[in-house]
Formats: structure tokens, sequence, C-alpha cells
């Protein structure tokens, strides 16, 4: 079972047959909506709506713990995220889409663990916040369809909901950052501690604060994420395609090294 979870613009995927839509409740509270449950490429998937399917939930008060959850409990153990993001570095122009392969975490105040340290402490590793696995996969999947893809980019997680300052970002871009989110995290720091494979794919869909003279909205945001859709649901389609049915890498078994 993969999991895809669409963020800002992506609330749904070209070729996904639906089967049935599930409402459930988690240990850890309620998710961003229901889970839309479906055949994609021949595979059984289930996709969520990060902020809602009426982008209702802004970035800061979306119950990460239980949209990660939730995936798990419905047996879940791979997930896709696809997000919107400002470009920062040069080359990441709207319609720019990027595999993420590191992630600057500028959050406060999320709810950021599912151990909080009443019976055990747990570190994870997180020095590569996406599963290689996966990301190899999508890689190879973007050469296949002749997508063109950023192999590699770092991705900084801000608050939120308001959009960055100029300093901001130009403090961002001169501690390595590549794009702007606010979404990323702790979403990967979550799928890590719940043991999955977790790959993030950041469609640029305009240019962070003070990289050009133009005024930052929503709107474009929503606009470039619909023009880019046949390119996202084709490269999903050809990743579920190419995923190894088995997981070999390291996120199966995080936590065996992780307890104090």
């Amino acid at each position: 079972m993969i999991g895809i979870i669409g963020g800002s613009g992506l609330y749904e995927i070209e070729g996904v047959v639906v089967t049935e839509k599930k409402k459930i409740s988690t240990p850890f509270g309620v998710p961003s909506d229901s889970y839309i449950v479906g055949k994609f490429a021949g595979r059984n998937i289930i996709f969520l709506a990060r902020h809602g399917l009426k982008h209702a939930i802004p970035p800061h008060k979306i119950n990460y713990k239980a949209n990660l959850w939730g995936l798990k409990q419905l047996g879940v153990r791979r997930v896709i995220s696809v997000g919107a993001a400002g470009g920062i570095s040069p080359g990441m122009r709207p319609g720019t889409i990027v595999v993420l392969d590191q992630i600057i975490d500028m959050t406060a105040g999320r709810d950021s663990t599912y151990y909080e340290g009443d019976e055990e402490v747990i570190h994870v590793d997180f020095t590569g916040p996406y599963c290689p696995e996966l990301r190899k996969s999508v890689i190879a999947a973007g050469k296949k369809s002749d997508i063109k893809l950023l192999k590699k980019g770092t991705y900084i997680c801000t608050n939120g909901p308001r959009l960055e300052t100029k300093a901001e970002i130009r403090f961002f871009s001169g501690i390595g950052a590549d794009v702007v989110g606010m979404t990323a995290m702790p979403e990967a720091s979550l799928a890590r501690e719940a043991e999955m494979c977790y790959a993030g794919i950041a469609v640029v869909t305009n240019y962070a604060a003070g990289m050009t003279r133009k005024r930052l909205t929503a709107r474009e945001v929503v606009e470039v994420m619909h023009k880019t859709g046949k390119r996202i649901s084709a490269l999903l389609k050809e990743t579920i395609n190419l995923i190894p049915s088995e997981r070999r890498c390291a996120c199966r078994e995080t936590l065996r090294e992780a307890k104090i």
C-alpha cells in the first residue's frame, strides 16, 4: 500500500480509480480529511489532501501526527509527499519539479514527535530525511517518462501561514536552502519515527520573496500546481510502477537503535 499526500492545489490525482473513502480517527486525533482509497498504475494507493479537500487547514494547524498515523493504520508503509514551494536558488523557476534530499526546519510549536518521553526517549537518525530507495524510484520515473526533474534540493520549512520577508529569504539562501515551504516538517520526521519510507516532491510555484519585484499571491500557487498536475500524475504513476515490492532501506527499522 502506497500513500500519497497532496499539498496546496493538489486535491486529486488524474488516473486514480477511487474504490472508497475512509474517515477514521487515530490515537492522535482526526486527520485532515477522509482517506481516498483506490487503484493507480495497478497498485493500491491511499491519497490524503494535507490541508483537507476544501483547503480549510493552514500549515501550522495540520494534525501531522494523525495524518501519518492514519496512513500507517490503513497499511501504508511508503509515503510520497507532493507540495508547493517558493524558489530560492537559481534555476528554481515556477513549474520546476524537485526531488528533495534535505530539510532545514525553522518551525516552532508544532506537535512533532510520537514519543513525548513519558515512557521512553527516542532519537531517530535524520541524517538523510528522505528515503533513498523511494527517491531513487522517483528519479528513475522522471527519466523513464521524460519529465524533467531536479534530482536534489534543500527544503527550508517555515511556520506560516504568512509568506516570508525578503530578508528571511536572503538569510535562507545563505544557509543553503533551495526552496521554501510550510509543510515538510514535522511530516518527514514523523514518517521516520513511524518507520515509513518518505519521499518529498516539491513543485516550485513562485519565486520566493524578494527574488523578483513581483508581489506574491496565493492564487499563483494554485494556478501553477494545476498547470503541473498532468506531469505530477504521470510522474507518480511511473514511480509507483518502479517501487520495489520489498523494502530494503533502513527506514523499516529506524527505532531499533533509536531508543535510550
